[in-house]
């Protein structure tokens, strides 16, 4: 009976709502690691599983190769990454896997992810239907007791298709910095699932910029106009691509404040020839040898891949001697399609910066080898020749472009572990107070 009064106690203070209208399904889970797909061998070998887990219980055990799954074969990394994300509960999966010489056939059905749950924060699961069709899952958080309207926060994720749901393994420390904004805020905070994330329809692997911008637009408009909302004093909390798009949106939608994080200014031609020479570097390069490669190898590539809008399949097609220099799928870079990419690079960032009117808080780690320090100097000065008063650049000595902090850029880019500081977190926190109390003096 104490264990029963204790639980009832505890969700008097744990939330979560699913919107009555809501018809997307819920997100599952393998439960088990794989290894990456080889050129020469389609599908993937299972690496760790869960005991008790759909797939264990069906008979499959570490080290059992996956060939198919509804009779499709994983033939890429992409494939694979669309199929799991589109992972879903209350669903039955045909998958055929091989033992050494045996086949093996189940049917799997497979458990949803279990929904965030935060104490004294009511959770609220809803979705938007974007101008393209495609139905995305929005996750809307504020103070259980909260009464009348609340200050906003509206969060954009970075480049990569990664869920921004707070899931129970997450050791992401970028995830750490939307917990904080959550729990320790006092506001209401949107977060939005690109396509094919989350609960979201579509995949992310195939969505260009166009639509992903418009299912933004689609769920600010939708999170403005909630009643618990006070539109005067949203903000916008953007992180890595998601802070290059912030001022973009902050000037669309009137809203009161930019935070972004990790971001950069130029077009995506020339961050791509920045970040070309920062990896030559890193990697041990001398400076006469990476000047040789960016003018013989990395202009061409990508002046054909962004300025004329050709796939590297293409690039390398016509020019077989940049093949040794691309890293990146065919079709893809960093999971993201060409057309995402040829669409970027025709939208303007510096305009949307000349433009704003707002506070603006800005944070670039000093080892942050993804976007460069000149670019975010150069919004600082962009705004004041646009006459901008309340502006901030704070440069935080050993962070990384993922929030964590390093000895060296080496550190970072050889994925060595790092450390976390709370102190990351509890900046963008006192910013955001910070640009929602000069929201409320105005």
């Amino acid at each position: 009976m104490r264990n029963l009064i204790c639980f009832c106690i505890a969700m008097m203070f744990l939330s979560v709502t699913v919107s009555a209208a809501e018809s997307l399904k819920r997100r599952a889970s393998w439960e088990a690691t794989f290894e990456p797909i080889q050129a020469d061998k389609p599908g993937r070998t299972i690496k760790t599983l869960e005991p008790g887990s759909p797939l264990y219980k069906q008979g499959f055990r570490t080290g059992d190769h996956i060939i198919q799954i509804n009779n499709e074969v994983m033939v890429s990394n992409a494939a694979w990454t669309d199929f799991s994300d589109d992972l879903t509960e209350k669903r039955d999966y045909d998958i055929l896997a091989r033992r050494g010489q045996n086949l093996l056939r189940e049917s799997v059905r497979f458990k949803g992810v279990s929904r965030e749950q935060h104490a004294g924060i009511k959770t609220i699961y809803t979705s938007i239907v974007n101008d393209y069709g495609i139905r995305q899952r929005l996750i809307i958080t504020h103070p259980q007791n909260a009464e009348g309207r609340l200050p906003g926060i509206i969060v954009l994720q970075g480049l990569s298709c990664s869920t921004v749901e707070l899931l129970p393994n997450d050791t992401a420390n970028y995830k750490k910095v939307f917990k904080a904004l959550i729990t320790q805020t006092d506001m209401a905070v949107l977060r939005i699932e690109k396509p094919g994330l989350g609960d979201s329809e579509g995949h992310c692997s195939q969505t260009d910029f166009r639509t992903e911008l418009n299912g933004y637009q689609r769920a600010i408009e939708y999170f403005l106009e909630q009643p618990y909302v006070n539109k005067a004093q949203v903000i916008v909390y953007g992180n890595s691509m998601g802070s290059a798009l912030a001022p973009y949106m902050a000037n669309t939608y009137g809203l009161a404040g930019i935070i972004s994080d990790g971001t950069f200014y130029r077009s995506w031609f020339e961050h791509m020839l920045e970040i070309e020479r920062r990896i030559r570097r890193i990697q041990g390069d001398d400076e006469a040898t990476i000047s040789q490669k960016i003018n013989q190898a990395y202009i061409p590539m990508y002046y054909e891949m962004l300025v004329r809008k050709k796939s590297y399949d293409d690039i390398v097609t016509d020019n077989p001697l940049l093949a040794e220099f691309n890293y990146h799928a065919p079709e893809h870079m960093y999971g993201r399609p060409m057309a995402y990419y040829h669409q970027l690079q025709d939208f303007d960032f510096a305009a949307a910066w000349s433009n704003v009117k707002v506070p603006v808080r800005i944070r670039w780690g000093r080892l942050d080898w993804i976007m460069s320090e000149s670019d975010n100097d150069m919004i600082i000065e962009t705004l004041k020749r646009a006459g901008h008063q309340d502006h901030v650049l704070y440069k935080y000595p050993q962070l990384d472009h993922w929030h964590t902090l390093h000895e060296s850029e080496e550190n970072s880019f050889f994925g060595r572990p790092g450390q976390w500081d709370k102190r990351i977190a509890e900046q963008v926190v006192e910013w955001a107070k910070e640009l929602v109390t000069k929201a409320g003096q105005n």
